[in-house]
């Protein structure tokens, strides 16, 4: 050991994350002690954030296979078949603990990364989209994290010029010291042509591109692994510093480099930069590697062998090319203005030999390290069944229902949860490409694909408040909720990515709550043909033991053989019918109504039968198809009334005209029950009365409960001839919480 080299000390290993069985569990692998080098190579392979450790034995459980699927979890990306050989390449991932420390280059690395996985497995990215959670409104840290985390998406997604189509943004106290920044891709490439990371072929020569390692990130993947406490503002250093001009001309010079047969394997240098990708690839290849770090472009002086192969600078590759075939390589990354450097080679070692200024400075074998983490089956207990809430129970203020329901609208729209979020997409370029069908705020967005009638439908969503209710239901329902929003415009749902954004998973509680969420997915992928193909873990959400109420957010993504069978959210004519497709039960636990009128947070969530969801979002997609509805929405948050409303809002013409509605809400339930109870596997159609019997006897047919709501008419909403609500009142309140609340 030179004088230089540090002794390694418990304290040391503790700061590395590592335990102390984890760290014997290294001692015996290498048969010594560990460098300094190797000691943070072993702590970032073995984090939670790229070791899976916690949860792997669970996510094993879930469905990944289909006729459909090419490629499923395990790369970069989740891969699907879409027909006239072409594939959609898709994922998504968190980047929390950085966005929370410095919101806007923790939001713009967070998408930076993510378009990386897409585009290292051959796609061009052709959408965005986010999940993002913030602390309560009251909360001095929210408006300032907000405004960083949206400007960050904007400046990184602008200026790379893929369009960012959808997502959703909600408000919660469990957040305040934790937010959830979760980012997904979808791009799109030939179905022949997919680029995978498995290394082969000793000899070859491992190739660095892109920008230049710098000292920014280090230990991010180790920061990412544990929870927060007061001092996480001192982890700024940790995060990472983003160029998307930069991600554009690698984008550019990947896919030039991609129509020749000169690469073997790829990986984006992501978590753990170096450490990680050199590691996976040799790793999935059963090969070994010798790194020259001499020969990695770098743009601060006097790095370490330690600071560069666990730097996580930004925009940069690794990959493998064929023997003789760098030449051809280094001028088209020159070309883009891109450094460009042979760093190693592989070898059939199976070990990765690190070495900088002549001397070795790690030695380690790979499929420990890569193929053989740590695996805990953590100890968890069972969520209790909630009571029910029953909606006779729920008292409605000032002993008359009609006016409440008119007070009760406005409060939701109103709401943070369901105020309308156009301040955040107004700063996304959903336009560029050209390619955008459906802007944000419907039930999904849609892309075309170039030169054809197909379009890609995308959606992003989750219901936390269920998972905290119920963790199983709450996981059924998320996606049930994406393949609900998928069919809602008409799309044939083909898969899902996941962002599972939980508190310690050393802690039971935290743990059972994962394995529940993960067993609910289970059953409605199963039940809803719809494979899970991609997806990210994000543990230690949490700050001084107050964890985030767990978040499987779920994308989804579909395809849309016809534009012109597309449905919008839109009421369209006066004079059409609407109709509910699905049963009313009034169910109030665990809703918005409870939570943001009554005042009260509990309650079982609401049942998710999943049996009724495919039979009736398959009769649904089916009449879209078909051209048989003029508008077609899903009823989700804040139910029924919600939903009308959120399609007559939709309306609005840019002289700000709307078509409002005409209801008979006949009930021998509760109205604020009917109104805003959550039942799951509902649609709200518009239909022309042409057509509505064929409907309800089409409906009938198969065992589907349908109710008539009344009329497309006027510009307000009419409630059984006797309350109307102003849509302008409404469109105020929808429209104005959230830049009311910006400007402070």
């Amino acid at each position: 050991m030179s004088d230089a080299e540090p002794i390694i000390t418990a304290e040391l290993i503790a700061e590395h994350g590592l335990s102390e069985s984890e760290y014997r569990q290294a001692q015996d692998i290498l048969g010594r002690d560990p460098n300094l080098t190797e000691l943070g190579i072993f702590s970032v392979m073995w984090s939670e954030h790229c070791s899976y450790k916690s949860s792997k034995k669970w996510l094993k459980t879930l469905p990944t296979e289909a006729p459909w699927v090419i490629c499923g979890p395990g790369e970069n990306a989740g891969v699907v078949d879409i027909g006239d050989g072409q594939a959609a390449i898709f994922k998504m991932e968190s980047h929390n603990h950085p966005s929370f420390i410095e919101p806007y280059q923790g939001a713009a690395t967070g998408v930076g990364g993510i378009l990386r996985d897409v585009f290292t497995m051959g796609a061009r990215p052709i959408a965005n989209l986010n999940c993002l959670r913030f602390g309560e409104p009251e909360n001095s840290k929210t408006r300032h994290l907000v405004a960083g985390v949206v400007a960050g998406i904007g400046g990184y997604g602008n200026c790379i010029g893929v369009p960012t189509v959808g997502g959703e943004c909600t408000f919660h106290e469990s957040y305040n010291g934790n937010i959830l920044v979760n980012a997904m891709t979808v791009g799109l490439a030939d179905a022949d042509r997919i680029f995978y990371s498995t290394a082969a072929g000793a000899g070859n020569p491992v190739v660095y591109v892109g920008s230049k390692t710098g000292r920014d990130g280090i230990h991010g993947a180790t920061m990412a692994s544990a929870e927060f406490d007061e001092a996480a503002e001192e982890k700024r250093p940790t995060v990472q510093v983003g160029d998307p001009f930069t991600e554009k001309l690698l984008l550019e010079a990947c896919l030039e480099l991609m129509d020749t047969d000169a690469i073997v394997a790829i990986q984006d240098m992501g978590a753990a930069g170096l450490t990680s990708s050199s590691f996976e690839m040799a790793g999935k290849g059963g090969m070994g590697v010798e790194l020259n770090l001499d020969h990695v472009p770098q743009r601060e002086t006097g790095m370490t062998p330690y600071e560069i192969m666990l730097s996580e600078s930004q925009e940069r590759m690794l990959m493998v090319l064929k023997q003789g075939r760098e030449d051809e390589a280094r001028r088209i990354f020159e070309k883009w203005e891109l450094d460009f450097a042979v760093v190693g080679h592989l070898t059939e070692s199976g070990r990765m030999v690190v070495t900088m200024h002549g001397a070795v400075a790690a030695d380690l074998p790979i499929a420990p390290l890569a193929n053989a983490s740590p695996e805990y089956d953590r100890p968890w207990t069972a969520a209790s069944t909630p009571n029910e809430i029953h909606a006779a129970d729920i008292p409605v203020p000032n002993g008359t229902e009609l006016p409440e329901v008119s007070v009760a609208l406005e409060k939701l729209l109103s709401s943070p949860d369901l105020a309308s979020k156009r301040w955040v997409w107004d700063q996304y370029d959903h336009l560029v490409m050209g390619r955008t069908v459906q802007r944000p705020g419907g039930d999904a967005a849609v892309v075309r694909l170039p030169g054809t009638d197909k379009a890609l439908a995308l959606t992003a969503d989750c219901t936390p408040r269920y998972c905290a209710a119920f963790p199983r239901s709450g996981g059924a329902q998320a996606v049930a909720e994406t393949w609900r929003n998928l069919t809602a415009v008409g799309a044939r749902p083909l898969g899902i990515t996941d962002c599972m954004n939980f508190g310690s998973p050393e802690r039971p509680e935290i743990m059972g709550q994962f394995v529940e969420c993960i067993e609910g997915m289970r059953e409605a992928c199963l039940a809803l043909d719809y494979p899970v193909v991609s997806g990210n873990v994000s543990f230690y959400n949490e700050t001084n033991g107050a964890a985030i109420q767990p978040t499987p957010a779920i994308g989804g993504v579909g395809v849309i053989d016809s534009i012109d069978a597309m449905a919008t959210i839109a009421l369209k004519a006066d004079g059409n019918d609407l109709v509910l497709i699905g049963e009313c039960n009034g169910h109030l636990g665990a809703s918005l109504y409870l939570r943001e009128i009554a005042g009260i947070s509990e309650g079982a969530p609401p049942p998710v039968d999943l049996e009724i969801e495919r039979r009736n979002g398959d009769f649904v997609r089916k009449q879209i198809m078909e051209g048989r509805f003029v508008s077609c929405h899903d009823v989700s948050d804040g139910g029924l009334l919600v939903a009308i409303a959120e399609m007559a809002l939709a309306s609005a013409t840019p002289r700000g005209t709307m078509l409002g509605a005409h209801l008979h809400l006949d009930t021998d339930i509760p109205l604020h029950a009917l109104a805003f109870g959550e039942d799951q596997g509902r649609y709200i159609v518009e239909i022309d009365p042409v057509g509505t019997e064929d409907l309800l006897a089409a409906a009938a047919a198969k065992d589907i409960p349908t109710r008539r709501l009344g009329r497309c008419g006027s510009e307000a909403l009419t409630i059984n001839g006797e309350q109307t609500i102003s849509l302008s009142v409404l469109r105020r309140a929808h429209e104005g919480w959230l830049p009311n609340y910006m400007a402070g």
